[in-house]
């Protein structure tokens, strides 16, 4: 799908990719609507492990918040969003296509939804903070992933990503500034 876009893209080509006859491949899929569902499920869930290692490897203390949106964005832009803008029209417009890709959907946001709460409880954000903080990252970034379709100025991309690590830091010390005082005695507020 990405090499090629999903219209341009054949179970004859499909096979040929997965060195598997098209009778083999009709086996195991019947349409070429479950081909597609099965592949998009697969790539969603290895980004997934890749993520959970990714947070594991966060939860030693050793990455920025600009680092981790560093990684986001390469995983988004490798390959990653271009696929999805590739099913998301026929998702739209066949019912059929859809009612298979929602529950795969559901789970990919479901996932990414408990990696957030953890990975930016680890920032000091509440679980629905951080969830909202990065589903806002990712919302930016399928932005810009969908305009480099059209427009080839990686100097604005990093502007703009600059401009939203310096807002996610900002985010980020002022949920460190809360817990802070939300954690001193009572006493202690008193005397000041």
């Amino acid at each position: 799908m990405h090499d090629h876009g999903l219209a341009e893209t054949s179970t004859s080509d499909i096979a040929v990719a997965a060195g598997v006859s098209r009778g083999a491949l009709t086996h195991h899929f019947e349409s070429r609507e479950d081909l597609v569902t099965g592949a998009i499920e697969h790539m969603l869930e290895r980004v997934i492990e890749e993520l959970r290692a990714y947070s594991a490897h966060v939860a030693e203390g050793t990455t920025s918040s600009d680092e981790l949106i560093d990684y986001l964005y390469r995983v988004m832009s490798n390959r990653l969003y271009y696929v999805t803008l590739e099913y998301l029209p026929e998702a739209r417009h066949n019912a059929a296509f859809r009612q298979r890709l929602v529950p795969v959907v559901s789970r990919w946001h479901g996932a990414l939804d408990l990696i957030w709460g953890e990975l930016m409880q680890r920032y000091g954000m509440s679980v629905e903070a951080g969830r909202d903080l990065l589903n806002a990252t990712m919302c930016l970034i399928r932005g810009m992933i969908g305009q480099t379709i059209l427009r080839d100025d990686p100097p604005y991309y990093r502007r703009l990503l600059e401009f939203w690590k310096a807002s996610v830091r900002a985010q980020l010390s002022g949920a460190e500034t809360a817990k802070s005082t939300s954690t001193k005695p009572l006493d202690q507020d008193k005397s000041q």
